[in-house]
């Protein structure tokens, strides 16, 4: 099977990751931070050098700020809910996926939508910049769309949220991994990440980072500190991190970024955005495709890809693809406000989104079986 669904998380999970995880399972299966004996302490210390190294990998101030979540929707949920409250107001961007957009209207937030232009990132930042209020409590969007994977500028939407004193998160659930992100150098005062995806851990692994305080919390609980006080600690990363965490996935993500490091992020991208180029021309010169992703340009798109194949709907081009060997996502890929931009909130598209271990020879079959997709 050609796999080719790797934003929604990288289906070939590398060989030392996967190692890394058995060995996790087999060394360190005692509760980190729960116990005075030593298989508790070797855990506990382990999982305090990932934090180290995630610390390190996203410029953050220190691994102190680094919280392990279920996912990144866990992470973005802990942000939402934890700063904001009815009626408060939040700007985001016309792409944003259903992690932050269904927790806005569970809290009851007025959201204020900033377009983003496929096409200029000028046009978007003084969206952006418009769209602030004095009144503005949070500024959340996505590093890039998971539809469409269009950037946005992240590192000068961070600046204008300090000029303005606005707090600013960041859904990486698509960067992380792939492109450079330095929190410090971007002024993103919470980093949401999905280490399944860019960073090739496990699935149910998440990351929160905090360069501000959290007021209010979504879960409670034991900690292995303060446990006498009914009250969760207001300490990081313990605040935010009430119960056994997952240490084998924790490992998982270590594994991870030594992966992307080796490899290298800028060849990782390059050779991710060289594979979806490919396909974006392929696709360029059938008649009967319609391509919603602009022509991929280096530092301003993610390898993410959407079409639609005319007369057909996306489900059946997928359903079709995985027939001849190839695994894509159809619909709306949890992210209606894109497809409302794009037109497309009726049929949705069909994504196609490479990972390191895809080739040119993945590629070149996609697009053959593409070419047949009439003939079902």
């Amino acid at each position: 099977m050609i796999y080719l669904d790797n934003a929604a998380t990288t289906g070939r999970k590398p060989q030392s990751v996967i190692q890394a995880v058995r060995g996790a399972l087999q060394k360190y299966s005692a509760n980190p931070g729960r116990g005075g004996h030593t298989p508790s302490m070797a855990a506990s210390s382990a999982v305090y050098s990932v934090r180290e190294k995630v610390a390190e990998f996203f410029g953050a101030s220190g691994p102190e700020s680094v919280v392990f979540t279920l996912n990144c929707t866990h992470s973005i949920n802990a942000v939402i809910k934890g700063l904001l409250k009815k009626g408060d107001r939040v700007v985001t961007s016309s792409l944003e996926h259903n992690a932050v957009m269904r927790p806005f209207f569970k809290v009851g937030a007025e959201v204020d939508i900033a377009k983003v232009s496929l096409t200029d990132d000028n046009l978007t930042l003084s969206e952006f910049e418009r769209k602030i209020r004095p009144e503005t409590k949070l500024v959340i969007c996505t590093g890039a769309s998971n539809v469409l994977g269009k950037t946005l500028p992240i590192a000068k939407i961070g600046a204008c949220c300090k000029a303005r004193g606005v707090p600013f998160a960041v859904d990486a659930a698509q960067t992380a991994g792939v492109i450079p992100i330095n929190m410090r150098e971007m002024n993103i005062d919470y980093l949401c990440i999905a280490p399944h995806k860019g960073l090739y851990a496990p699935m149910g692994t998440g990351i929160l980072i905090c360069e501000k305080y959290i007021e209010n919390t979504i879960i409670e609980g034991g900690t292995g500190t303060n446990s006498a006080e009914l009250v969760q600690p207001d300490f990081l990363p313990e605040r935010l991190e009430s119960g056994t965490v997952n240490v084998p996935g924790i490992i998982g993500i270590s594994a991870g970024i030594d992966y992307v490091n080796r490899l290298g992020m800028k060849n990782i991208y390059a050779h991710e955005l060289e594979l979806a180029l490919r396909l974006w021309s392929a696709l360029d010169k059938m008649p009967f495709v319609r391509l919603y992703t602009e022509k991929p340009v280096s530092g301003k798109f993610m390898p993410v890809l959407s079409f639609n194949v005319i007369g057909k709907t996306s489900g059946e081009v997928a359903e079709f693809l995985n027939k001849t060997g190839v695994a894509v996502r159809a619909g709306l890929h949890c992210a209606p406000t894109a497809h409302r931009q794009i037109g497309t909130i009726d049929t949705g598209t069909v994504r196609v989104s490479p990972a390191a271990f895809n080739t040119a020879y993945d590629i070149a079959e996609t697009a053959s079986a593409i070419k047949n997709v009439n003939f079902i």
